[in-house]
């Protein structure tokens, strides 16, 4: 029972299991058009009384009694995710709600071609101060952090993927902004109605925890949509989903006690530390896959799901775990584009494809800021930057040299294995976080991985320099 008590007891999974009869609770309303339904009757109420009853002091009476009917749903996705942020968060919880509250007002404050800037700026400096207390917890104090304080930084970079895409969306004109005349004679209840679905699209208890970025479009589309665009799942699909997980976490379990029972890589022994790496590399891998298909199944029993459809001019909804294509790929770029789907898209649209010079290398640089800027961070995504760079060179001059069926077969077999070997470098650079573990890190044998990669960068780069 050594699994089960693992997965039961570990936090994150915890509170998503929890919200999970919730979300599928607001997923039948939304088939049943209780809040669509309500919605429609309140305007068809509001319609006929401005029809039939004279006066300014009875049409604004029907206003009133059929704004709560229109923002149910809502409503609804809001005061779950105020009571998960309490009950996993604690007291914790203001600061996520201060963000998420500074962010509407600055939208309702900001023109559409500002609220990029300021919010993206507010939400940041927000995040970094939080993620420098933790630096202060770690590293002065030498304590380790409390969970709550954990969980609440984790929902915090979601919020962050929230807010700036929300930004983005109303400074293209995907979204349109909220109205900026705050002393119009508009009556506090139409404001807060106003406000509602910004607020709701930043604290929705499916995405508060985890989950791949759900865009305002999505979720707009799917808060006010009819029963007939609900999505329909079958118990199969949670079924086989619930497998995964299941066979994941014991997976989890075996290597665990693998990796506890061997050396790590403070008292490893030249080739053994490539073991160790693979190994300790692997178990971050499962536990990540683990709580993507969890995160991923919160927001397709709430319907947010890949099973509803797309607003035209929409992105389509991307899960973030592709395990085949991460675990099979011989290409270290193609690993980054699916490691975590959802957050590389909207990394490559806000950072890449805004920069101007060095967009690759802003877009790790910046990634490495999201996550915290911890020492191994900051190496560990500075050389993810060099060696997708290197990854496309050397593919590009592999393309023109190889010719026979075996040499591509055995340049194929080589190219994965280097490729793995770099990715568990990496992850275990970045999720060591510490100066004293980057140490021992790149003390090992492991670091030749990486050099060989630099060295054909080196070389690659001479060769196309001269070549152009």
């Amino acid at each position: 029972m050594g699994w089960l008590r693992l997965f039961i007891l570990h936090p994150v999974s915890l509170y998503q299991g929890t919200a999970f009869p919730f979300a599928l609770l607001f997923n039948y309303l939304c088939s049943m058009d209780s809040f669509s339904t309500h919605a429609r009757l309140a305007q068809a109420v509001v319609f006929c009384g401005r029809a039939t009853l004279k006066g300014p002091k009875s049409r604004m009476w029907l206003a009133s009694r059929s704004l709560p009917t229109m923002v149910l749903g809502h409503l609804f996705l809001l005061a779950g995710g105020g009571a998960l942020a309490l009950a996993a968060m604690g007291s914790l919880a203001v600061l996520v709600f201060i963000p998420a509250l500074g962010t509407v007002v600055l939208i309702y404050s900001l023109g559409p071609q500002e609220v990029h800037r300021w919010t993206f700026f507010f939400q940041m400096s927000w995040q970094t101060l939080c993620h420098l207390g933790l630096h202060y917890t770690e590293y002065y104090l030498q304590e380790p952090p409390s969970m709550r304080f954990c969980i609440t930084l984790s929902s915090l970079m979601l919020l962050t993927q929230r807010v700036t895409s929300l930004s983005l969306d109303i400074c293209e004109g995907k979204v349109e902004a909220a109205s900026r005349d705050i002393r119009s004679r508009s009556s506090l209840s139409e404001h807060l109605c106003q406000a509602l679905p910004y607020l709701s699209y930043l604290l929705f208890f499916p995405g508060l925890l985890g989950g791949p970025l759900c865009s305002f479009q999505r979720f707009q589309a799917r808060v006010q949509g009819s029963s007939s665009l609900c999505p329909r799942y079958s118990f199969w699909a949670f079924t086989w989903k619930g497998l995964q997980i299941l066979g994941l976490e014991c997976l989890m379990v075996v290597l665990r006690r693998v990796v506890s029972a061997g050396a790590g890589l403070s008292d490893c022994h030249q080739l053994q530390c490539i073991y160790v790496m693979w190994s300790t590399a692997g178990l971050f891998k499962l536990t990540y896959y683990s709580h993507w298909l969890l995160d991923d199944s919160l927001l397709c029993a709430a319907g947010f799901g890949s099973e509803f459809g797309e607003s035209p001019g929409e992105e389509g909804y991307l899960p973030d775990a592709d395990i085949w294509m991460l675990e099979t790929t011989h290409r270290i770029s193609l690993f980054t584009r699916k490691w975590n789907q959802s957050t590389a898209r909207w990394l490559r649209r806000l950072i890449f494809q805004q920069g101007r010079a060095w967009p690759l290398l802003q877009t790790f640089i910046f990634s490495a800021w999201w996550h915290g800027l911890h020492p191994g961070q900051v190496f560990g995504f500075l050389c993810w930057a060099v060696m997708v760079k290197a990854d496309y060179l050397i593919h590009a001059f592999a393309k023109l040299f190889i010719r026979s069926w075996p040499m591509w077969l055995l340049y194929r077999t080589l190219t994965w294995a280097h490729t793995q070997l770099i990715i568990a470098y990496i992850m275990l650079a970045v999720e060591g976080r510490s100066l004293s573990s980057l140490w021992l890190l790149c003390n090992s044998y492991n670091s030749v991985f990486p050099m060989v990669y630099c060295i054909l960068l080196l070389l690659l780069a001479k060769r196309k320099h001269k070549v152009n």
